[in-house]
């Protein structure tokens, strides 16, 4: 069985254009879809035309143009004229195989539109989106390691709290006094570990994930959605936040444009990655936003424990260190509700739901 290794096929590509420029005495060049060739060159090009005689214009440097040809001794000079449209030019050979692709590549659609460079520029599309997606994972694993720790400093709090309560009991069995003890060294070391942990997590990121953060992610990752979309019908609003008119770009389907029959099978595909790439972002943006979400309602859940602890500690031991120690408790408490519910209410504004994104793409 016979394996395509790719660096070799490159390396033989490299010298068969050595080759041809050794053979012709020009410079030699070879087929990149990357290649920014000017529509105004390709205005009127007779695909066949060009197919027949194996000549495609490719670079336009100034006022020179840059003519790719198979065979620079027999090249129909009359075929060449009509391309340059009478100005200055340089032939260069290349393979046969090489014009044709050019040819299938970028004549495949109106000049100035969807053509052959494509392919790249949807490829950079769903890599700028991947890492956007990345970052916003980030911010998820972020929002979740504070939840964590939010979590351990409840757990903590309720072991002082179980200590209180056995304290209130009395002192009359040793077992009580010894249960006081582990309780509360427990609950105090916890709590300093979840202290530590929502401290240290709060000094990387001092605030959380904002709308506009969001829709500057969204925006840069969707951009690309402008310059393809052909459907210009236009599609109501969910809301009238910058995240949902973003979301309206996309339609319930993948393909934003129907490649002609002509168009190669993997540029379409390719326009199928892209728009699902879109959708996967807009999902991580409502992901985060969902975690902001339940990072602000952890705050507020550890808010009301602080609270509760020391409105609890004030009640039974009046006014003494005890009671200072819930009044520090019932400040931290209100201060976390405050914080909990700035990082919540801003996520009640962006549209909660992406059924239009989830239908069954075209057939």
């Amino acid at each position: 069985m016979t394996t395509y290794d790719q660096e070799q096929d490159w390396a033989d590509c490299g010298e068969a254009l050595k080759e041809l420029s050794r053979r012709y005495g020009i410079e030699s060049i070879q087929y990149d879809e990357r290649l920014p060739v000017p529509p105004e060159l390709l205005e009127g090009m007779d695909p066949d035309l060009l197919a027949r005689a194996l000549v495609f214009p490719v670079i336009k440097d100034g006022d020179r143009i840059v003519v790719a040809v198979a065979d620079p001794e027999n090249v129909d000079m009359e075929v060449v004229r009509k391309v340059v449209r009478g100005a200055p030019y340089e032939l260069r050979v290349a393979p046969e195989s090489h014009i044709r692709w050019m040819i299938d590549d970028y004549l495949n659609a109106p000049p100035g539109e969807i053509i052959g460079t494509e392919r790249t520029g949807l490829a950079y599309w769903r890599n700028t989106m991947a890492t956007w997606r990345t970052r916003l994972a980030c911010y998820r694993t972020d929002l979740a390691k504070i939840r964590v720790s939010l979590s351990v400093l409840r757990w903590g709090l309720g072991f002082v709290t179980l200590a209180s309560a056995s304290a209130v009991l009395g002192w009359s069995f040793t077992f009580t006094q010894l249960v006081y003890w582990v309780l509360l060294v427990s609950g105090i070391a916890i709590t300093g570990v979840g202290l530590y942990l929502y401290l240290k997590l709060r000094r990387l990121m001092m605030r959380s994930p904002g709308p506009q953060t969001l829709v500057e992610v969204t925006g840069a990752a969707l951009r690309f959605v402008e310059d393809y979309q052909v459907d210009y019908a236009p599609r109501p609003r969910t809301k009238a936040t910058m995240l949902s008119r973003l979301t309206d770009f996309l339609p319930s389907y993948c393909s934003l444009l129907r490649p002609e029959p002509e168009s190669r099978e993997r540029t379409h595909l390719a326009r199928e990655r892209d728009i699902l790439a879109a959708q996967r972002t807009l999902a991580a943006c409502y992901r985060t936003l969902y975690a902001r979400a339940r990072t602000g309602l952890a705050f507020i859940r550890t808010g009301i424990v602080f609270l509760g602890i020391g409105l609890g500690l004030v009640r039974y031991f009046q006014v003494d260190m005890v009671s200072l120690w819930g009044l520090i408790l019932i400040l931290a408490g209100g201060t976390m509700i405050i914080d909990g519910l700035q990082w919540y209410l801003p996520t009640r504004k962006e549209e909660p739901k992406l059924e239009r994104l989830l239908s069954d793409p075209v057939r």
